[in-house]
């Protein structure tokens, strides 16, 4: 339904849906296989919770997520990867620009030991957590960061900011 009206993009996994739905790791990896059978292209998100983070779970708990999707993708190139902190989506709290990048560079890792080098090298891995207009730049600024998946922002005037730093990143 969602081809017929030429609305390209899904996103799956979303830690609201994961959390309010109970959809599992599995229930997500194979919404993706069956977006991309279906000719959608799919935002895949990732993320862990305060408590996970706390305790030093984080990359166990994204890596994880990663190889439920990972195990159904047979073609990366319609696919996306959005790390969601969900501690702080909402929260106030936002990841620092070190803590993205750090998650963004063991994703990448992840992906370059157990799906290829060429899929590490060439899928997007973007951060989805409270971006805004004040902290776009800095974010934009991190190696793995390829882009941003804006919330609550993308209904406020700083969401202009927020493009033009990701298109200073992809310039």
């Amino acid at each position: 339904m969602l081809v017929n009206l030429s609305i390209p993009w899904v996103i799956i996994g979303h830690s609201e849906r994961r959390a309010l739905l109970n959809e599992s790791n599995e229930f997500v990896g194979d919404k993706v296989a069956y977006a991309l059978s279906q000719g959608l292209k799919v935002i895949a998100c990732i993320g862990e919770t305060l408590e996970e983070r706390e305790s030093g779970s984080t990359m166990a708990v994204v890596a994880a997520q990663t190889k439920a999707i990972a195990g159904k993708v047979t073609n990366w190139d319609n696919v996306v990867l959005a790390y969601e902190p969900v501690w702080a989506i909402g929260t106030g709290k936002v990841a620092t620009p070190a803590q993205a990048q750090e998650v963004h560079c063991e994703l990448r890792k992840w992906l370059h030991e157990n799906v290829g080098g060429d899929i590490a090298a060439s899928t997007r891995i973007i951060y989805g957590g409270s971006v805004n207009g004040a902290n776009c730049k800095e974010l934009a600024a991190q190696p793995d960061v390829d882009g941003f998946l804006v919330g609550g922002a993308s209904l406020k005037p700083e969401f202009v900011d927020i493009i033009k730093a990701a298109m200073v990143k992809k310039n």
